[in-house]
This record gives C-alpha cells, structure tokens and sequence, in this order.
C-alpha cells in the first residue's frame, strides 16, 4: 500500500510543484533549474559513488560488515535515479541522499526495522546467535558405534588380482 501512495503522490506533488514554481519564475528558468539540477546531481552521485565503493572496498579487505557501506551504496544510487527524474520534490530527496549525515540517520532507521537473520563472508555463513555468542559453535548432536579391527581377512588370492604364474600354469 504504501508503493502504491508513492507512485500516487509524487507525480502529483511534482506537478504541483511546477505549476507554483514555473507560475513565479516562467517557464524556462523552471526548465533551466530541472537541467542544472540533473548534471550537478550526476556529479555528485559520481564522486559520492567512488567514495562509497572505496569503502565497501575497504570493508571486503579488513573483513568488516559490509552492510552499512553497501547501504550507503544503494541510498547514492537511489538519490541518483531521483535526481534524474525531471521535478523539485525528487531532487530534493534525492539531494538530501548525498549528504553523508542524511544517510546515516536514514540507514540507523532502517536497520532499527530490519532484522537480518544470517550473514555470510567468504565461505563461512555465521548465524545471529553465532554473532551474540563468538566462539561458541553449533553442537551437532550424533551416534556413533566403535568398530575393532577384525583379524578374519582372507588368506591369499581374492581372486581379484590375476598373476602372470597362475595363468601360465593353467594354460600348460
């Protein structure tokens, strides 16, 4: 329901928008602004992606989570799109996404809501109790039977083993 308000709203926000601001300064200083805003937004999204990738980089190497980077990563992308799209409310939103503090406060929100159950690095998976109690592994629970050498191996050829002498023999 909610996507379906956002999909709802936003166009009509916008729109609204346009009609004030362009009905205050004209048409083409509104036009004008909607451009201007889609390259400095393009630049921004460029260099607040490097260094957000540097980052994520950075996290992989020293074996950190990479949530909170790769968090960071997406809001970037995100306020990318928005700052694309053509309208003051979504290059507000999406402006606001490049600023460092916004997305920390956005990304502490939405971790407060999201509850990740598992998490994998390299090729070891670590479980949420795993992550509250380090160094206490999963108890696998088993039988087992003890088995004592047996001393009743057969003596001699298995008959899976041919030798040259017993061939020749039964050829002669």
């Amino acid at each position: 329901m909610y996507l379906f308000l956002a999909f709802l709203m936003v166009p009509i926000i916008e729109i609204a928008l346009f009609i004030q601001i362009g009905g205050l300064i004209g048409l083409w200083p509104t036009l004008g602004i909607v451009i201007i805003t889609a390259i400095l937004g393009t630049w921004l999204v460029k260099t607040q992606g490097r260094m957000a990738l540097a980052q994520l980089s950075r996290s992989f190497s020293e074996l950190n989570d990479p949530t909170e980077p790769l968090a960071h990563g997406a809001m970037i992308l995100f306020s990318g799109a928005l700052l694309l799209t053509p309208g003051f409310f979504t290059d507000a939103v999406g402006f606001a996404l490049l600023v460092p503090s916004v997305r920390v406060a956005v990304f502490r929100f939405l971790r407060k809501r999201v509850n990740v159950q598992t998490f994998q690095m390299g090729s070891q998976t670590r479980s949420a109790h795993q992550r509250e109690y380090p160094g206490r592994g999963d108890v696998i629970d088993g039988e087992y039977e003890e088995v004592s050498p047996t001393s009743n191996k057969p003596k001699g050829n298995s008959g899976w083993v041919e030798h040259g002498s017993d061939r020749h023999s039964e050829q002669h």
